[in-house]
C-alpha cells in the first residue's frame, strides 16, 4: 500500500476511530486500525466488538492499492503532531511508514487477515434523517441512561418507531428522557431497538453537517448509520426495556412556568449546600412565587426565590438537583413546566416541544 493524502482529514478519520478502539484488548489485534487503500479511496476501520466505524477519505492518491493495519493510537498521536499538510502512508517489509516532509514514522503492522470483519451499510431497509436532528434526540436522552452495573438494558438508548414518529428514551429507573421527532418511515415494520449509549454517541460524532441527511439500519442484531463519508454500526442490546409511556405522568393537580436560565442558576445556588449523603433540595410552591431549599449536615443551609406562574394549591416536593440541572442543560425553549400530582410522585418537565423529562422525587423529612 502507499497512499499520499491531506493530514488533517487523516488526524480526524484517526480520531473517530479511535472512538471505538480500545486502549487494551483481551485481543490485541483490536487495538489496532485497519487502512484500506483503493482507486482513490483511505478507508479507516476500527471496531471493539460491540460498535465499529467504517471512515472513508476521498480525493486522495493511490499509487500502489493494498491494506495495513496498525497501531491506532500511536498513529493517531504522530500525525496529529506533523506540521506538514499532506502525509504518504506506506508499507514496506512488514512495516508501515507515515512520512511527511521530513518526519517520518514506522509501525510495525498486523496481518490484516487477523482483523475482524466490519459488516458493511444495508441499503435496502433504511431510515432517512437529518443529522442535527439524531444529534438532538441523542443529546436529550443518552444523559439518564444507566451508567453503574446492574440493568443491562438501561445501559442503552431505545428507539422505537411507530405511527411515523421516532421516539428514544434513556432511563437508570430514577429518572427517564423522553424525545421525538416526525420521520417518514414507510411502510415497512419496525421493532423497537435498544442501542448502546457509546454506539449512538459515536453516530453524532460523524455527523459533520447537522443539515446533511443520514440513514439509520435498524437490522435484528444491529443499528447501521451512514453519512457521506461514514459507516458506523452498532450491536443491540439484548434485553427488556422498562414500559417508558406507563412513567410518564398523566395526572398532574399541580403545574409551574419557570425560566430556564433563572431556575438553572437558583436551584445551582441551593444545590451548593447538599452534600452526598443529603443530595435533595425541595421545591415550595405557593402562589406566583417557587421557593428553593437545601441543608446537609456539617454546611448548612440555603434558600432561593423566584417568580414562577404556577397552577394548584400550596405544595413541595424534593428532587436530586443534579438530575434536575442535567435536563436544564438540554432545555429547547426559554420556559421549563413541571407538572406533579403530590409530594411522593414524579415530576414531569417538558424540556421542549417533543421533549419530557421524568424525575423521581426524594422523601424529605420535615
Amino acid at each position: 500500500m502507499k497512499v499520499l493524502c491531506n493530514r488533517e482529514k487523516l488526524r480526524e478519520g484517526l480520531a473517530i476511530t479511535n472512538g471505538v478502539i480500545p486502549t487494551r484488548s483481551t485481543k490485541a489485534v483490536l487495538e489496532n486500525v485497519c487502512l484500506v487503500a483503493t482507486d482513490d479511496t483511505l478507508e479507516l476501520v476500527g471496531t471493539d466488538l460491540e460498535v465499529s466505524v467504517r471512515y472513508r477519505i476521498d480525493d486522495v492518491k493511490v499509487e500502489e492499492p493494498g491494506p495495513a493495519v496498525i497501531p491506532s493510537r500511536v498513529a493517531l498521536d504522530f500525525v496529529r503532531d506533523l506540521s506538514g499538510e499532506t502525509v504518504t502512508l506506506e508499507t514496506k517489509d512488514g512495516n508501515c511508514f507515515i512520512t511527511s516532509g521530513a518526519d517520518s514514522c514506522e509501525l510495525v503492522t498486523v496481518d490484516p487477515d487477523e482483523y475482524p470483519v466490519v459488516p458493511r451499510f444495508d441499503a435496502e431497509k433504511q431510515l432517512p434523517l437529518q443529522g442535527g436532528i439524531l444529534t438532538r434526540l441523542v443529546n436529550q436522552t443518552s444523559f439518564a441512561a444507566a451508567r453503574e452495573p446492574g440493568r443491562y438494558a438501561m445501559h442503552g438508548i431505545l428507539l422505537a418507531i411507530e405511527d411515523d414518529c421516532l421516539r428514544m428514551v434513556g432511563t437508570d429507573g430514577r429518572r427517564l428522557a423522553l424525545s421525538s421527532t416526525p420521520v417518514d418511515a414507510g411502510k415497512g415494520e419496525w421493532a423497537p431497538v435498544i442501542v448502546p449509549a457509546k454506539g449512538m454517541q459515536l453516530f453524532c460524532r460523524v455527523i459533520s453537517d447537522p443539515l446533511d441527511t443520514i440513514h439509520l439500519d435498524l437490522g435484528e442484531h444491529q443499528i447501521g448509520m451512514q453519512t457521506q463519508n461514514a459507516e458506523i454500526f452498532a450491536r443491540l442490546i439484548d434485553g427488556e426495556f422498562p414500559r417508558y409511556a406507563a412513567v410518564v405522568p398523566t395526572d398532574c393537580e399541580q403545574s409551574l412556568e419557570a425560566d430556564t436560565e433563572l431556575l438553572n442558576k437558583k436551584l445551582r445556588l441551593v444545590a451548593n449546600v447538599t452534600g452526598e449523603d443529603a443530595r435533595a433540595v425541595k421545591f415550595k410552591l405557593k402562589k406566583k412565587e417557587l421557593e428553593l431549599f437545601g441543608q446537609s449536615i456539617g454546611r448548612g443551609e440555603a434558600t432561593a426565590h423566584m417568580e414562577v406562574a404556577f397552577t394548584g394549591k400550596a405544595a413541595e416536593v424534593a428532587f436530586n438537583p443534579d438530575y434536575v440541572l442535567d435536563g436544564l442543560k438540554n432545555c429547547e425553549g426559554d420556559t421549563v413546566r413541571l407538572e406533579f400530582k403530590d409530594r411522593t410522585s414524579p415530576g414531569k418537565f417538558t424540556l421542549g416541544e417533543n421533549f419530557v423529562y421524568v424525575v423521581m422525587p426524594i422523601t424529605v423529612d420535615a
